[in-house]
This record gives structure tokens, sequence and C-alpha cells, in this order.
């Protein structure tokens, strides 16, 4: 295995050797400098070579493996086969199927190529008419391709790509049997992509059998969190937690925020309790219909709403612009999930902020993710419900938010936008 995970000088797409109608594009939408992943990715993934891609959300790994495909496929024009797509991609979520749709359309508009998006929690009848019509890029959750293809909509035979995405949420979300029924179908001479954002020991097994002689790329060390965000922790009784939160959003500064729950009933009892505050707000979690989702995501990228609720299963698919803080109103149960809750603000080069509440049970986590992240957050002891009990040994410490007169100061450190990082 080849490992690169060296600063790439490369200052723009044409570097990469991309054809033109993906420079366009990419122009088309103001893009002008690769990430790290990018420029490290794209010439091997050009060549043919499998990949494993170890990079968190939002490094910009969406464009590093669609512009490569899109590329591969306009160079070899091919007519499409009824229900035989020539590249899967595996991903786990309603939302990140979506999100990498968009990205092919976005980046294949000049191309004459076809992709479609299927999912569950929504009818079946439109995915099996676009499937008997056939496309290029097939981008599909486990589950409804599994149904697609026992009842002989979908086959794999022709395959000539295939990318499992997010590895390391298909195996929290327990999709480990259905990746490992969907891979038994691939043909065997293929190219294949693997992303994770961490690699827990079962991903880096399940890379071993699927991927042959990949270059590694590395953007980040694992469980790294993003370098602008800035992190403080509140402690708090659990009574106050509401309390809390909506005195926070006294503070204008916190103008797009998500606000991260553990389970689902918690995050629709918190948005209607925000919501009766007179602050706008949506919940997103496995539960809602597709509809509801992709409604409350259009609210909260559009500013018709303040706040997102959300679960952690959810989250993954959230890429929306300007997200100025994530609050962890409930502590994650593990520490990988409290790296990819913060991962939503400070993108695409700009600063953000991630506000934990924690209270006394909840320590124990803190101190598992300060271990994992390898930094203390700093605590914030200045608020209005800061609990009484003592911190424990190693919870960090440092400057408050410096409330003033019940209003907290909790704008992020102001950055500047990177052209290309925007990519997901």
């Amino acid at each position: 295995m080849t490992t690169t995970n060296l600063t790439v000088n490369t200052s723009n797409f044409a570097d990469l050797g991309l054809i033109d109608p993906l420079l366009r594009a990419l122009r088309d939408e103001k893009y002008e400098t690769p990430t790290p992943i990018q420029a490290q990715a794209i010439p091997h993934l050009i060549a043919n070579r499998d990949l494993l891609g170890c990079a968190q959300t939002g490094t910009g790994k969406t464009a590093a493996f669609t512009l490569p495909i899109l590329q591969r496929l306009a160079g070899d024009p091919k007519p499409v086969k009824r229900g035989a797509p020539r590249v899967l991609v595996l991903t786990p979520t309603r939302e990140l199927a979506d999100q990498i749709g968009r990205s092919i359309r976005t980046y294949g508009r000049h191309l004459r190529l076809s992709h479609y998006v299927v999912y569950g929690g929504v009818g079946m009848g439109p995915q099996i008419q676009a499937l008997s019509r056939g496309m290029d890029i097939l981008v599909a959750t486990p589950g409804r391709l599994l149904d697609l293809m026992r009842q002989k909509f979908a086959f794999l035979d022709k395959l000539e790509v295939f990318v499992l995405d997010e590895a390391d949420r298909m195996l929290d979300m327990g999709f480990i049997t259905d990746v490992k029924k969907i891979i038994s179908h691939l043909p065997k001479s293929r190219q294949t992509l693997f992303f994770s954002a961490t690699m827990p020991s079962e991903a880096a097994r399940l890379s071993t059998t699927i991927l042959t002689d990949p270059i590694r790329v590395t953007v980040n060390p694992v469980s790294s969190t993003a370098e602008k965000v800035e992190q403080k922790v509140l402690f708090v009784e659990t009574k106050d937690k509401e309390a809390l939160l909506l005195e926070l959003l006294k503070d204008a500064g916190i103008n797009r925020a998500l606000v991260f729950t553990r389970t689902k009933h918690k995050a629709n009892n918190l948005a209607e309790k925000l919501n009766r505050s007179m602050v706008r707000t949506d919940a997103i979690h496995g539960n809602k219909s597709q509809n509801a989702r992709n409604q409350a995501l259009r609210n909260f990228s559009m500013g018709k709403s303040r706040v997102l609720v959300a679960t952690d299963v959810a989250s993954r698919g959230i890429d929306v612009k300007g997200i100025s803080h994530v609050i962890n109103f409930e502590m994650p149960n593990e520490p990988e999930s409290y790296v990819h809750r913060i991962g939503r603000t400070a993108r695409a080069g700009s600063s953000g902020m991630a506000i934990s509440f924690c209270n006394a049970e909840e320590r124990s986590i803190l101190r598992s993710i300060e271990r994992t992240i390898k930094a203390s957050i700093s605590v914030d002891d200045t608020h209005p419900y800061h609990s009484a009990r003592p911190a424990p040994k190693g919870d960090g410490g440092g400057r408050g938010f410096g409330f003033r007169g019940g209003r907290g100061n909790f704008a992020p450190r102001g950055g500047r936008e990177r052209f290309g990082s925007r990519h997901r």
C-alpha cells in the first residue's frame, strides 16, 4: 500500500489532469484551489488506482472521488444498461446520498452522463422506473439497494467502480451485513474507493478484503477536530440545560445553530420547546419522513430556521453552509461522534464554535473526548447555570465566554473562506 499525506503544492485543478468539461464546472462554482485530499487523491484515481481515504467530513472527499469517476466515464462512453450501473456509490444515510447526487449533477453538468439516487423511506416506483431506463452512476443506501437487487431491478455485474463512503458510520448503524452482501455481488475486476473518517478495526479489516494495492490518503489525524473550531464546555445540571440553551440563544451571534441530542424523542421535545419560546426550530432524525427531513434541511440552509436539532445518525448528511455554532445539548456516547458533530461548523475555511453542555454523569464522557482529541476543552464557569459540583481532575479549565447582563458573547473567531475546500 502506498501512503500519501504530504502537503501538495498544487494551486489549481488544471494541474491535476482534469478534463475541460470538469474544469468548466469547477469554474462555474468558483472553485479554484483543490483541498489536500483532492490534490492527493485525484491523480491516483484518474490512473485507476484503488484508494483508502481516511478523511473527516468537510475535507472535500466527495469531489475527490466524483471528479475522477466522471472523467473515467466520459473518456469511455458506453450505452447505459437496464438496471446495471457502471458506478455504485454506497453511503449510509439518505441525506448523504442526496448530497453526493447533487455533487455529481454539479460537476457533471457539461458531460452527457446520467445518475440516480435510491434510498428507503420513499416509494420504490420511481426508483424502479429509473433503473429500467439505466444510468451510469447509482448512489444508494444499503437497505434499499438490497431490496431492489432481490426483486431483480438492480444488477451489479457491469460495475466498473465501487465507492464505499463513510465506512465507519456504516458499522455504527449496523449496516455491515448488508454491505458485505452487496460486495459479494461485485465483479472482481473493478476500481474500489474506500472512505472512512475514522478507522476502527472492523473497518480496517473490511478494507483489506475489497481493496487491491490501494493508495492511502490521510487528511488530518484520525479523530482530530476541525482546526478552526473553538471548543467550550459548560457544566450544568440536566434540569437547567433547556434554560441555558435559551439563554445562549439570546446572543444574536448564534445565527445558525446545530443542536445535538442523543435520542429522537429528545430532539422532538427540544424543538417543540424552542418553537414555543419563539426560536424557529426544526428537528431531524431517523423517524422523520424523507420529505420532512428535506424540508427541515431546506429551512435551516435558507435561514427560515435558526436552530436545527439532530441526532447523531442524521448528522453526517447535514451539509449546510454557515453553521456558526454546534451545541452538544447532550454529550455523545462515543468520542468519535463528538468529532463528527463539531465538524459541521468551521467548514470551507471559516471559523465556528462548539459548545458542550455537560452534567455530572457526562464528565467521564468529556474526559474520553479529551483523550481522543488530545486536548483539554476550555471550561466556561461564568454562565448563570454553572453547576456547583466540583469538576473532576482533568476536566480542563480556561476563560469563560463572559456573560454580560445575562447575554453571552459567543461569536467565534473570524475566518476567511478558502476556495476549493467548499467541496464535500
